[in-house]
């Protein structure tokens, strides 16, 4: 089965259930590390809840869910290995809504090519306007790079 099918098969069999329980499918990954297959799992917990982190429980929960699914239909022809996760506190902003989410946060952002002489720039994230993500940086100044020279956007880990 073709990779896209796979996280699209993964996200209609967990859509739902998810959802009954107060989370969210952040991101699926079909990946071949030296011999293995790994099916990466990411949830999170839906925006609004009370409680602010995924935790083991939750992974198990969703985990043999999933595995007893995937077990019962078989739709993937390789063998793998089934990991459920959080995005973790550095999590990489991948949707639109995402960067709705976590608005006012510090982020570190690498770019495909440099944005006045840097190709790494923490801020805090205002969002995304007209196709460009906007930040405040260290010096208070705004910045506004075209996402066409964004190659990642992660949660800036602070301690």
């Amino acid at each position: 089965m073709a990779k896209i099918k796979i996280k699209d098969l993964v996200e209609e069999i967990l859509t739902p259930f998810l959802k009954e329980n107060s989370l969210e499918l952040y991101n699926v990954e079909f990946v071949k590390e030296a011999k293995d297959w790994f099916l990466r799992v990411y949830i999170d917990k839906a925006e609004g809840t009370e409680e602010e982190y995924i935790s083991t429980d939750d992974c198990e929960m969703v985990s043999r869910f999933l595995s007893e699914k995937l077990d019962a239909s078989d739709p993937i022809e390789q063998n793998y290995y089934l990991e459920i996760s959080s995005p973790g506190m550095d999590r990489e902003l991948l949707k639109e809504k995402d960067f709705i989410r976590y608005a006012g946060k510090q982020v570190d952002v690498n770019l495909y090519q440099a944005v006045d002489g840097k190709k790494k720039i923490t801020g805090e994230l205002v969002g995304i306007i007209e196709e460009h993500l906007v930040l405040i940086d260290e010096n208070t100044k705004r910045v506004e790079i075209p996402m066409s020279k964004v190659a990642k956007t992660k949660l800036a880990v602070i301690f």
